[in-house]
């Protein structure tokens, strides 16, 4: 499968979410959207609302992460309203940064494994120095928020984020 960058505009000026989504819009494959509840997770971002407006005004399809108690009250509505995607948390992992490239490892070797075109998403932490180890792990979507927002061109940051995804994914040096 193709690399896909999905910047987090968990990262972006909530203010001007619209011209944050533009930024990216002609580079970028999807829009993340991380949608904390004050209760999973201590964090309370935006919800259904804004995910809802910005879907008038995104170029992009929506990849929505939902870390929210209660995903089954939660997910159809963001799924309705025309989000791509809707991810919700099964488990959380108590040391995720010593089992993330483990996990990918043994998830790309089950999804290969029966011949399914599945993508297999790393998000967090996602950045120049750690996109190549994910993608050479089987990694193929990448949500970076830092990594992008925090660039001085976004579109630019998106650009060289998928070119390192890319030439690791071919077997490059990561």
């Amino acid at each position: 499968m193709t690399v896909q960058i999905a910047p987090s505009i968990l990262a972006a000026d909530f203010a001007r979410l619209a011209d944050e989504a533009a930024a990216v819009a002609d580079v970028a494959d999807w829009l993340h959207v991380d949608v904390m509840d004050g209760h999973f997770v201590p964090n309370l971002t935006l919800g259904l609302p804004v995910v809802e407006a910005l879907l008038k005004h995104a170029g992009l399809p929506l990849d929505c992460h939902l870390m929210s108690e209660d995903p089954d009250r939660w997910a159809p509505g963001y799924a309705e309203a025309g989000a791509r995607n809707v991810t919700i948390h099964v488990e959380a992992a108590g040391a995720p940064v010593k089992t993330v490239l483990p996990k990918l490892r043994r998830a790309r070797a089950l999804i290969d494994g029966r011949g399914t075109a599945i993508w297999l998403q790393v998000d967090g932490g996602v950045s120049e120095e750690t996109i190549g180890r994910c993608a050479e792990a089987g990694a193929d979507v990448f949500v970076a928020g830092s990594a992008v927002y925090q660039a001085d061109d976004p579109a630019a940051a998106v650009q060289s984020l998928r070119a390192l995804a890319e030439h690791a994914s071919a077997g490059g040096q990561a």
